[in-house]
């Protein structure tokens, strides 16, 4: 079967740059385990805007095609992909979701097995498209799913723009509430952050049996939506100082704080505040903390308080797997689609990239 020569794609040659818009070759012989695709849809997450402006702290050796949160149509397949990683079977025409790899070889995937933490993983969006197989990022035409990549089919009943959100977005989410382990049905939940990820926690904290769900942010529409999502209180960081959000949360659990706090901001400073809400014994998931920023803390809150303070990276497949369930099972009730702020063609990534660095949009999508 003969595939096009080339796809066009939005390329990152410089940070801070405008990005490129070019003809990237597409692979025309397929290795065992490979799969192409046509991608259909691909939103834009923070991540995207901090390899753009170079401020990620993971290393981004340019030139890259950028995007990571993709989903494409299978084109061609090669030997031994005809299941996907949770044994659906798999055929050209199909849409799929794809993991970065892991090889299962090292310590990380076989002793520790945490294969999110691979040493010898491949990461779409921070490869050179320079190289062969060259289509590993998300703004592209077609896309190239690498052997050791876990892929998942996407259920009939979630549209495009929402399974690129699980892709990366909800993934990462449904990650950190299996990093946390189970919701008492009387802990209260505060969750830092109302962009993409906040919002997607809020509603599964509730979903999960949460008694009370606190989500903290700005600006003000997106405390609206939280509230859509499922939080039953929510507090505006434009609005309050530190003392004041801290004074709230005590108030609503009976002077204790938060049973459980997770932080998906991205701003180092929510840091040292969400150990302050947090209640004595409690646990702390940190997510969003993926720049290069620092920020001060006193360690002895975490000994004092002995709180659990967990990272959350990533995801592997199951995580994919749950988020597509979590949005084919509840996307009558949680409105997902308001998420989704505007739409853009390829030739448009700057503008988007722009308006999401500027917050002016909350997961806006690139259609292909």
């Amino acid at each position: 079967m003969r595939f096009p020569q080339v796809s066009r794609a939005a390329v990152v040659r410089a940070f801070k740059a405008p990005v490129c818009i070019e003809e990237v070759p597409v692979p025309q012989e397929l290795e065992p385990g490979t799969i192409l695709t046509k991608i259909e849809t691909c939103s834009i997450c923070g991540t995207d805007v901090h390899l753009w402006q170079g401020s990620l702290a993971l290393k981004v050796d340019l030139p890259v095609i950028i995007g990571h949160e993709m989903v494409g149509r299978i084109v061609a397949m090669g030997a031994g992909t005809e299941r996907d990683s949770v044994g659906q079977p798999l055929r050209v025409g199909d849409r799929i979701t794809w993991t970065h790899t892991a090889c299962g070889r090292c310590y990380f995937c076989t002793v520790a097995r945490e294969p999110t933490l691979c040493q010898y993983s491949r990461k779409y969006m921070y490869e050179r498209m320079d190289v062969a197989p060259y289509l590993l990022g998300g703004f592209s035409e077609y896309g190239y799913v690498l052997p050791d990549s876990g892929r998942v089919k996407v259920p009939d009943s979630v549209p495009n723009d929402l399974a690129s959100m699980a892709s990366c977005a909800f993934r990462s989410v449904m990650n950190a509430f299996d990093v946390l382990g189970r919701i008492d049905p009387t802990d209260t939940v505060v969750v830092q952050g109302a962009g993409p990820l906040g919002l997607l926690a809020t509603a599964v904290a509730k979903v999960s049996g949460a008694r009370r769900v606190v989500t903290l942010g700005a600006p003000e529409p997106r405390l609206a939506l939280a509230r859509e999502f499922g939080a039953d209180e929510v507090i505006s960081i434009e609005t309050t100082s530190h003392a004041e959000r801290l004074d709230r949360v005590r108030a609503l659990t009976d002077g204790r704080g938060a049973d459980v706090v997770m932080e998906f901001t991205g701003h180092p400073a929510a840091f040292g505040e969400g150990l302050d809400l947090a209640r004595r014994g409690a646990a702390y998931v940190v997510v969003g903390q993926l720049g290069q920023g620092t920020t001060t803390i006193a360690p002895s809150t975490i000994v004092a308080k002995n709180l659990r303070v967990l990272g959350s990276f990533s995801g592997q497949a199951k995580a994919y797997w749950k988020a597509l369930q979590f949005v084919a099972n509840h996307q009558h009730e949680v409105p997902f689609h308001k998420m989704v702020t505007n739409r853009y063609t390829l030739d448009e990534v700057d503008t988007a990239l722009t308006r999401m660095k500027n917050f002016e949009e909350i997961k806006p999508i690139i259609a292909l």
